[in-house]
């Protein structure tokens, strides 16, 4: 796989363009359908693939090995540059360097890894790894990649979790100088991003904030905004849809409105391909 290639790609795109939407996948088939609509990057989440995989609420519940596993698959199913979760790193800045090789060989171009320890989408209290810890961790996670072309970004959820903007402000700038190649602060607007924008030494990760564009980050000098449930959410939606209304009528050819179209599905998912490779080699 082209892998390298992709890596390249990402940190040029990253030099040339401001506030890139990257849609979040859950599977293969939305990963596939991002890059088919021309989005330039695809990302893959703790929360859709704890949900989507599993069932799983994102509490934390999911090791190393099944975020990596779920990753590769999406980067399998497309050419372009996939941007993966690898929560807090799965463990301390001594035994990170497994973190970041297993995401490495998967084909991911790149990953964040988070200060939040616990308490993530939930009501219960947060606890965010020490700033002294955070920043060990980076530098390990620095010296642990094998391809510099890697990203990784450092994400604080200060802001999210403990609603305290000068804390995410200082640990940003923290993990640039420890070498991050960006930082991601979750719970940032765009429109207070941009007041505190020149505060922030690097390049700027965020998320999708309600109510707000794409251009409104790009306002901002946001870097990168990621949608992580934009796909997750549209898939429940259209597949709840569907089958509340088979439920009702009992009949699949009363609910089309709500099907893709057979013929379109296959060929999006290239059978094609097999029989002309069958008919190449004289299978038939």
């Amino acid at each position: 796989m082209d892998y390298l290639k992709r890596r390249i790609e990402l940190r040029a795109l990253l030099e040339k363009e401001q506030s890139i939407p990257v849609p979040g996948a859950y599977d293969a088939i939305s990963a596939k359908l991002i890059e088919k609509e021309g989005f330039p990057v695809a990302y893959i989440g703790s929360y859709a693939t704890a949900s989507s995989t599993y069932g799983y609420p994102d509490v934390g519940l999911l090791g190393l090995h099944e975020m990596v596993s779920h990753a590769e698959k999406i980067v399998n199913a497309v050419s372009i540059p996939v941007i993966a979760d690898a929560e807090n790193g799965f463990t301390h800045a001594a035994n990170i360097w497994r973190t970041i090789q297993a995401f490495e060989n998967a084909g991911v171009s790149g990953i964040h890894i988070e200060d939040h320890e616990f308490g993530k989408h939930s009501d219960v209290p947060s606890v965010l790894l020490p700033l002294d810890q955070m920043v060990s961790k980076i530098k390990a996670a620095i010296d642990a990649r094998k391809d510099p072309n890697f990203i990784i970004i450092a994400r604080t959820d200060m802001i999210y979790a403990l609603n305290n903007l000068e804390g995410a402000i200082e640990r940003a700038n923290a993990f640039i100088e420890a070498g991050a190649d960006m930082v991601f602060l979750t719970g940032i607007r765009p429109d207070v991003l941009k007041e505190v924008r020149n505060q922030i030494k690097g390049k700027v990760v965020t998320v999708d904030s309600p109510g707000f564009t794409v251009a409104d980050e790009k306002d901002a000098q946001a870097n990168i905004v990621i949608y992580y449930g934009l796909c997750t959410y549209a898939a429940y939606a259209g597949v709840q849809k569907a089958l509340k209304s088979f439920k009702v009528t009992q009949n699949q050819s009363l609910v089309k409105e709500h099907l893709a179209d057979v013929e379109e599905f296959e060929d999006f998912m290239d059978y094609k391909n097999f029989a002309d490779t069958s008919k190449k080699y004289n299978l038939v």
